[in-house]
């Protein structure tokens, strides 16, 4: 079993902190500068790193208007693939200045490849991971291919069979990939949260034997920081400065103020979830006071026995247990007890009362 992967020094992986990944997609709207303004506002809010899209219109559709190749429904309902992809692209000759820009604000930053020319090319950019969109885990040569350059691969799983997420991780091993992540994924913009079934994660963790994490295309942080109590190491959330902004991808991505309400709530509730463990904390040490525990309720002199009604099961804490209540009954006091103090913690070495 895989139990951490590295990217750029940062260790990912159930026994850190989970990692968080602003997905800039389509939100560039065709700007540069808007690219490099998520980029920051990316840094500024805690992301662990930033990912984009390396592919052209031509390198992953073809430029034809038959009806295999019309989105009739959904989001980008009345497009041709060709056309939804030219507007969403990023451009290559962006892609130098991005990394530098991103490397400057001191953020990670890789792609996902969608095509060999586009590993090769992020190849030359140094780029120190390679995440595998969902729509391509069936493209079993690219999986490879990414794969050969022996950086950490992330690969979601939206839409696909288990066979199908076994024969991905087979062949990202065998072209030599080491280090591996799965991501649950549903492929529907936005996706419903009932959908998710976070419960997979755990199956496809221990079937695959690699860490585990989550594309999150839903509204909201909830079913991100849900994924983390079931294993998510790494998020995903597709990141935009203007969910109105009318770009293909803005609707149903979060904005600056919501991924930094994730990037701190992701590392609060991994902190939780902590290990087994039922010793009393730190923090619970002044609440003794509000724990039950055996008092006198009367004055009592030495000599005499402990009957039912002289002592009580009352809050604080600071007396002998109620546990012990039937087990005092009858006994001899040693030496004088007041009204209003605790049983003490040897009342059970006292004499009792044949």
């Amino acid at each position: 079993m895989l139990n951490e992967i590295e990217i750029s020094g940062t260790k990912i992986g159930t026994k850190h902190p989970p990692y968080i990944v602003a997905e800039i997609s389509a939100n560039h709207n065709g700007s540069l500068e808007d690219a490099k303004r998520l980029v920051e506002a990316g840094q500024s809010v805690g992301v662990n790193a930033i990912k984009i899209q390396t592919y052209t219109p031509d390198t992953i559709t073809l430029r034809c208007n038959s009806d295999d190749f019309c989105i009739n429904e959904g989001l980008w309902r009345g497009r041709t693939l060709y056309e939804l992809y030219e507007e969403a692209h990023t451009p290559w000759e962006w892609h130098k200045e991005l990394f530098e820009f991103a490397h400057g604000k001191g953020v990670t930053i890789f792609s996902s490849p969608f095509d060999f020319s586009a590993v090769d090319f992020l190849e030359d950019l140094g780029a120190p991971a390679y995440k595998i969109a969902s729509f391509e885990i069936v493209d079993l040569p690219l999986i490879r291919y990414a794969a050969s350059t022996g950086k950490p691969l992330i690969i979601s799983t939206g839409m696909a069979s288990k066979t199908e997420i076994a024969e991905a991780v087979e062949a990202a091993r065998n072209a030599g990939c080491e280090q591996l992540v799965l991501l649950r994924c549903v492929s529907s913009y936005p996706a419903p949260a009932q959908d998710y079934n976070l419960s997979t994660m755990r199956d496809m963790s221990e079937s695959c034997g690699v860490l585990t994490g989550l594309s999150d295309h839903t509204i909201g942080n909830t079913t991100a920081i849900s994924s983390i109590s079931l294993g998510a190491c790494l998020i995903e959330k597709h990141f935009t400065l203007n969910r109105n902004g009318g770009g293909p991808d803005d609707s149903f991505s979060v904005e600056p103020e919501e991924m930094g309400v994730l990037c701190k709530e992701a590392k609060v509730a991994w902190q939780s979830l902590g290990q087994v463990d039922y010793s009393i904390k730190s923090s619970e040490t002044s609440s003794i006071k509000f724990r039950r525990s055996l008092y006198f309720v009367k004055d009592i002199a030495a000599g005499d026995t402990i009957t039912e009604d002289s002592i009580r099961s009352v809050r604080p804490g600071y007396g002998i247990s109620p546990k012990y209540f039937n087990n005092l009954i009858g006994r001899v006091v040693p030496k004088s007890q007041c009204k209003n103090c605790p049983v003490p913690m040897d009342a059970l070495d006292w004499k009792q009362i044949e």
